[in-house]
């Protein structure tokens, strides 16, 4: 791998952070404190990049500018990592083996707060706050992502589930916490605690619960294996599929629109389902529509435009704008060739990421990745990189 060549000259700013680290080896005090300090300078005298994306390889990440796709940095980081957005514009969260940690993708480097656990999950972005869940322990962390700018750990609201699952929770703008109920053999469905942490509502009629999307006016709904579960004006309503299995386990939503773009799955037999209708969930009325767009899909697969347009990249290669109200296809962007979702989920496929009017998909099978503008469809850039990418995600400022 490639490493950036060392400046022969130090700037004073250097020569002096070298003296410091010399001074500070031979007393052998508080390595701890100055350690942090020291990635921090370091961060801070990189040249930051804009809007970065972060994409995950084996055995690493790629810091990509957000408009010319070109590479600031490769870091080396072993095991299968997932990448999301941190909610503010320089950080993302990367989910390890040891747990979450944030990485500064503006200045391409670990800031050193992290959150340890077995099996880092769902992140969740919402209301100002982003939410962890880490499935090995049921431990739910939140934090301000405003807080991650000088570097230190933010302040952060702990709760842990009755007992570990694989699990999702969301902060709601009360400061309510709305968080999954289940155990590693079975989950049931959902609660919601008050700003200190007493249950006030419960349903466990959402077997299978998995994954959560917020709509307008602050709809939020759970995927189950037979509908979707819908938290809406202080209460939950059921919304029922119409198969006795009809699972969504995927969901994608919008501040502007009050549909919700899920997946949908009707085979609990399959090793892999590879269906081609989406579900459309209005939660004004609870009513659920589906629409089969003739292509299969995988779960990396579904995202939301800038106007609360429903977006499905296809494997047949074609991203799908859907929209959401009737659910209608208005336009089609031919963005990658053809593709199958492989059967292990942690192997690399075609998969979307959006923010602002942009869409990036990457094409693993080539080495690729591309941007799109949603308004026109027309291709942005292209560029070849030289591993094939897994995960896709970057910075994404405001919830």
């Amino acid at each position: 791998m490639n490493k950036p060549t060392r400046a022969r000259t130090l700037t004073g700013t250097a020569l002096a952070l070298a003296a410091s680290m010399a001074l500070t080896a031979c007393a052998g005090n508080d390595d701890d404190a100055f350690g942090a300090k020291a990635k921090q300078a370091a961060a801070s005298a990189a040249t930051p990049v804009k809007d970065p994306l972060v994409a995950s390889f084996d055995g690493g990440l790629y810091v990509l500018d957000g408009e010319s796709l070109r590479t600031a940095k490769t870091v080396e980081l072993p095991g299968f990592n997932r990448v999301n957005p941190a909610g503010d514009k320089d950080h993302v969260v990367i989910s390890t083996d040891s747990g979450f940690r944030l990485f500064d993708a503006a200045r391409q480097t670990f800031t050193g707060v992290e959150f340890k656990g077995a099996k880092p999950g769902h992140v969740v972005r919402h209301a100002g706050k982003t939410v962890l869940f880490t499935d090995g322990t049921g431990e739910v962390n939140v934090f301000d992502p405003a807080e991650l700018g000088d570097g230190g750990t933010p302040r952060t609201r702990k709760y842990t589930s009755a007992e570990p699952h694989h699990g999702v929770a969301i902060e709601l703008a009360d400061g309510e916490l709305l968080t999954t109920l289940g155990t590693e053999e079975k989950r049931t469905g959902a609660l919601v605690l008050d700003k200190n942490d007493k249950e006030v509502e419960r349903a466990e009629n959402c077997p299978g619960v998995h994954g959560e999307a917020a709509a307008k006016d602050e709809a939020v709904a759970v995927g189950c294996e037979d509908g979707v579960l819908l938290h809406r004006d202080g209460k939950f309503t059921k919304v029922d599929a119409p198969d006795d299995y009809g699972r969504i386990g995927n969901q994608a939503g919008s501040d502007v629109s009050p549909v919700l773009l899920g997946d949908y799955k009707t085979d609990p037999d399959a090793e892999l389902e590879r269906p081609t209708r989406i579900s459309l969930i209005d939660t004004r009325t609870a009513k659920l529509r589906l629409v089969d767009l003739g292509t299969s899909y995988s779960f990396r697969s579904l995202a939301r435009g800038p106007h609360g347009e429903a977006l499905v990249l296809g494997t047949n290669g074609i991203l799908h704008v859907i929209e959401p109200k009737t659910g209608k296809v208005t336009k089609r962007i031919d963005a990658v060739g053809d593709w199958q979702e492989p059967l292990d989920w942690q192997q690399p496929r075609p998969t979307l990421f959006v923010r602002d009017h942009t869409a990036y998909v990457s094409e693993p099978g080539k080495r690729r990745l591309h941007s799109f503008d949603l308004d026109s469809g027309k291709k942005l850039t292209s560029v070849t990189l030289p591993k094939a990418t897994n995960e896709l995600s970057g910075v994404v400022a405001g919830h």
